[in-house]
């Protein structure tokens, strides 16, 4: 996320945009030209960080969960997550928001979602669902203790790694196995190395890239 967009999110919390200038918010995060300042709230603006209301007067960031007098659910998007070996870096700034109907996901709190690269996945069962380049992956960060076969996101290393977990009793470890139709070999985690892997929650839906014809 660009650094004046970072600025903007964090001044949202201290007062509404929506009464000051677009030059008065330029000086209180030091950036003298407002048509970067107009730019960068309507790029916030289209990645669902914040709406703007030009007629009330009102610029406010967008809040997670239940969206008011809707049956929609407001999902921060964290990032990337890798289906391959483990080379996206996790990073826990929010960069928009999934728009989703509530009916379409049991649980209501806790969740945030990432976006699936890479094809190691592509033959997962997740409801009758694959995870494929491009699938928003829902998570629930409460689900941190997975059983043999859960699908996880787990953290090697700072990466960000989605794939099915399994406990490896022969080799006293923790295993993260791919499923594709390519052969990757998995991923073995010792588990006295626990410092540098974390799970960070289960996948408990897929959400397919839209097919637009």
């Amino acid at each position: 996320m660009h650094n004046i967009q970072r600025k903007l999110l964090e001044l949202c919390n201290d007062c509404n945009l929506g009464t000051l200038s677009l030059r008065e918010i330029g000086s209180r995060i030091g950036e003298k030209f407002p048509q970067k300042i107009k730019h960068h709230l309507c790029q916030l603006e289209k990645k669902g960080l914040i709406t703007i209301d030009n007629e009330n007067g009102i610029i406010k960031r967008v809040q997670k969960g239940i969206i008011k007098n809707t049956r929609m659910l407001s999902i921060p998007i964290l990032g990337l997550a890798n289906c391959g070996p483990a080379t996206a870096f996790a990073d826990e700034n929010i960069e928009g928001y999934l728009k989703i109907s509530s009916s379409l996901v049991k649980k209501k709190e806790k969740l945030f979602c990432v976006k699936a690269t890479g094809d190691s996945m592509n033959q997962a069962d997740i409801d009758g669902k694959s995870i494929e380049d491009g699938d928003f992956v829902i998570i629930d960060s409460e689900k941190r203790t997975p059983r043999n076969g859960d699908y996880v996101l787990s953290i090697i290393d700072g990466c960000a790694n989605i794939k099915r977990f399994a406990r490896d009793k022969v080799n006293n470890c923790f295993v993260l196995l791919s499923k594709s139709k390519r052969d990757y070999p998995p991923i073995f985690i010792d588990k006295k190395e626990a410092a540098s892997y974390m799970i960070n929650g289960k996948v408990i839906k897929i959400i397919k890239k839209p097919i637009v014809n």
